[in-house]
């Protein structure tokens, strides 16, 4: 499948391109499933789209679409599951409670005990040449606050700290006493519905205490993370229709946390805590202290989340599956799209061979899963609602 250049979030969709998209899709669902009715099927779909500017897929369309769209993701190493992607459709709900039910019940799914299952939940799809139908304002379902002080210094997730200064203009007050791991709440909006704060239900969130096998006190640093990793702030375009509204979810690679969320500068920043524990000289960098720290951080997290009955995987063992996966992909026929920054984490992967030294197609197809545009700047303060961008159109159209 060729390379699609992909409209700029300011972009009017045009018929044409949308038409373009369908029938690569649907020719491509129709090969693979080895079904009939094709010809039907895309004459069906040309009138609607003549008329509507769209067109409505059918359930099974929406599933396979939504595995394709993982199966080409450039970014994720473990794509190898894609087949057993989890599909919710839930294009019928539209108001801001049964989204929030419908997250909620996202991540009971998603948690599945703690073996974490691959899950997305799709809601309608975007209104032609004007945008989402509803929005999540929140990257992930579940994100700790970023409470940032008189000082300047923050509390928690340096990442978070836009969101959280957000979620407090819209009215959400934050805990009497601000901790380093305060759940974000959701706002969630519809083209209806103004922005709306809800908190995230509490009981649904599995959190995992991180320890180390080998060093006790690391127990003692009192660091934690939440077990279910779920997207929510990106588009997955199918057959030229696009879904804003589709959070989804795989499970945690244990580097995403351990180096990543607890050892990036610009997050937990507890590489210099660790080497300290660790008495190692941190007054110098030839003696690679922050590798030594990152390291032992990363064991912490792989111990603990097994021990505590918690799905992750490891680099290594990803590695070997991802290889697996662009076998599978080859003897389809298909090429394998990948961004080699994405599918290379920041811990051992110079030691996997196969993966490191490996280069892949830089194209991005569709269908797949897009960025978009943040709702909100730094401060938070909120940039436009799906309310009065609807409104517009609907104005322009009379």
């Amino acid at each position: 499948m060729p390379a699609q250049r992909e409209p700029s979030p300011g972009d009017v969709a045009v018929v044409g391109d949308v038409v373009g998209e369908a029938v690569e899709f649907l020719e491509l669902y129709h090969r693979e499933r080895r079904l009939p009715g094709l010809a039907e099927r895309l004459a069906q779909v040309r009138d609607e789209i003549a008329v509507t500017g769209s067109y409505r897929h059918t359930r099974d369309e929406l599933g396979y679409g939504a595995k394709v769209a993982w199966r080409q993701s450039v970014r994720c190493v473990g794509r190898i599951r894609w087949a057993g992607l989890k599909v919710r459709d839930r294009r019928h709900v539209t108001t801001v409670a049964g989204i929030a039910q419908e997250l909620a019940a996202h991540l009971a799914a998603g948690d599945n005990g703690g073996r974490i299952q691959s899950v997305v939940t799709v809601f309608a799809p975007d209104r032609p040449g004007v945008g989402p139908r509803a929005r999540i304002w929140n990257d992930q379902l579940i994100r700790y606050c970023g409470h940032r002080g008189d000082d300047g210094s923050v509390l928690g997730d340096p990442a978070q700290v836009a969101m959280t200064e957000a979620a407090r203009r819209l009215g959400w007050r934050a805990p009497p006493v601000p901790g380093r791991f305060d759940l974000l709440p959701w706002v969630i909006e519809t083209a209806q519905e103004e922005p709306t704060v809800l908190d995230v239900p509490r009981e649904l969130v599995r959190e995992v205490a991180l320890s180390h096998p080998d060093h006790p006190w690391f127990a003692d640093l009192m660091l934690r993370w939440h077990a279910l990793p779920v997207i929510s702030n990106m588009r997955l375009r199918v057959g030229g229709v696009d879904y804003s509204c589709a959070p989804f979810n795989g499970h945690y690679l244990g580097d995403e946390i351990g180096t990543r969320n607890m050892g990036d500068r610009e997050r937990y920043d507890q590489l210099r805590v660790v080497a300290e524990a660790l008495g190692l000289d941190t007054s110098r960098e030839d003696n690679l202290w922050r590798e030594h720290a990152v390291l032992v951080i990363n064991q912490a997290v792989l111990h603990s989340f097994r021990l505590a009955g918690v799905r992750v995987s490891d680099p290594h063992t990803e590695s070997e599956l991802f290889m697996k996966f662009c076998a599978q992909e080859e003897r389809a026929g298909r090429p394998v799209h990948g961004d080699w920054s994405w599918l290379n984490g920041s811990v051992g992967w110079a030691a996997l061979h196969a993966v490191h030294h490996r280069y892949y197609d830089p194209g991005v197809p569709n269908p797949n899963i897009w960025p978009t545009q943040r709702v909100y700047d730094p401060e938070g303060v909120v940039k436009s609602t799906l309310r009065e961008r609807h409104a517009t159109a609907r104005a322009q159209e009379v």
